[in-house]
């Protein structure tokens, strides 16, 4: 019988580690998993475990070398001036022993999720140990190593030819992903995220629209530092109907990094847990309406491991089990079990604090030039539907 949704994990995507003091920790996929195994929401038979990707498949999105010279860096056999010219070894992203193998892992789990749900098994799929969207072709960069969604969409054209619709509302911008599809017609990247003039990686302009005969199918909406809930999910739910309302994929996949949280220590932005609860229940009713319900869900950024990706990512595996969304007291064993690790007073309820920061003087002034800025970023569109 076929499934609402399958969670992709086992203990191997914890080894993607980089160190104790690294801000990308997958400790916070092991948080997410038993606050949900807590609240009674998730069972045994819900969970997956990944395989590991092949060359083959990783050879998809990325280059022989490429693969080859991290194989060597996690042994220890590549010196710091060949690693950094491969992005390896770097502060960002340093060299770990079984590199590849940790990585191919991660990129395992999204071609796990994706056969579930494209071969009918399951309607949804999440893979938290995904969502490495800062990957290139032949080089690492900001933490990630392979590219697990640029691969799995190599891997929907190529076993499944599947037109990709690509949501990514991560605080910094997709732009392995985007790049590796930039004049591709038959995949559409979506991207929200604090605007490159403060953040890595710099880029995501609303500029960047496609090329060749990919153009118009690359769509940046570059928010403003300070952001809040209101103006976020206006600028994501108008984008993600008009997007998908043009563009007719076959499938959803969705970066659901969870750094555009006010607590987030590497970002600008005032979320609060209000858009975390709203992003994946937008993301299923889309794919709901336009691709027979195929969405699969990767993690990504997140960096208050503690107070905000645990109660975060929740979110999006009881939208896709299509549970009401919690609220008032998070479950006490979870809290204690916890609270003795954290560095942080752990946040006691599914909700925010309220208020959870000062008000902000210039909030009128930001909404505004959000707004024009969503409306230069879906002129293509608007354009092409008013003539």
């Amino acid at each position: 019988m076929k499934k609402d949704a399958v969670f992709i994990y086992s203990k191997e995507q914890l080894d993607y580690s980089f160190s104790e003091s690294h801000p990308f920790n997958q400790k916070r996929i092991t948080l997410t998993l038993d606050l949900l195994t807590k609240l009674g929401a998730i069972k045994e038979s819900d969970i997956l475990p990944p395989r590991m990707a092949t060359d083959e498949e990783l050879l998809l999105a990325h280059d022989s070398k490429f693969i080859q010279i991290v194989k060597q860096a996690g042994k220890g056999h590549i010196n710091k001036e060949v690693s950094e010219i491969y992005g390896i070894g770097t502060e960002d992203t340093p060299i770990f022993p079984n590199m590849h193998e940790a990585s191919a892992m991660l990129v395992g789990g999204t071609l796990t999720a994706v056969d579930e749900v494209m071969q009918g098994h399951s309607k949804y799929a999440v893979n938290l140990g995904g969502g490495l969207h800062h990957g290139f072709k032949g080089k690492a960069s900001g933490f990630c190593v392979y590219n697990d969604s640029s691969v799995a969409i190599k891997y929907l054209q190529k076993k499944y030819g599947a037109r990709v619709l690509y949501i990514d509302t991560d605080a910094h911008h997709g732009d392995g992903v985007q790049w590796s599809f930039y004049d591709d017609p038959t995949v559409c990247t979506l991207s929200i995220h604090e605007t490159g003039r403060y953040l890595f990686p710099g880029t995501g302009k609303i500029t960047e629209r496609g090329n060749g005969p990919g153009y118009g199918t690359s769509f940046n909406f570059p928010i403003d530092a300070f952001t809040e809930d209101e103006s976020f999910l206006h600028i994501y739910i108008t984008a993600i109907e008009e997007i998908a309302e043009h563009f007719k994929p076959d499938v959803i996949l969705t970066q659901n990094g969870a750094d555009a949280h006010y607590f987030d220590p590497l970002t600008h932005l005032y979320g609060t847990m209000n858009i975390f609860e709203q992003i994946p229940r937008i993301a299923r009713d889309i794919a709901d309406k336009y691709c027979n319900g195929r969405w699969i869900a990767v993690g990504g950024g997140g960096y208050d491991i503690w107070r905000v990706v645990p109660r975060a990512w929740a979110h999006i595996w009881l939208a896709m089990k299509g549970q009401e969304a919690p609220s008032g007291l998070l479950p006490e064993e979870w809290l204690t079990k916890w609270q003795e690790q954290s560095p942080v007073p752990l946040i006691q309820t599914w909700e925010d604090p309220s208020p959870l920061y000062e008000p902000i003087p210039r909030k009128a002034e930001i909404t505004e030039k959000n707004e024009q800025m969503l409306g230069q970023s879906l002129r293509i569109i608007r354009n092409e539907t008013s003539v």
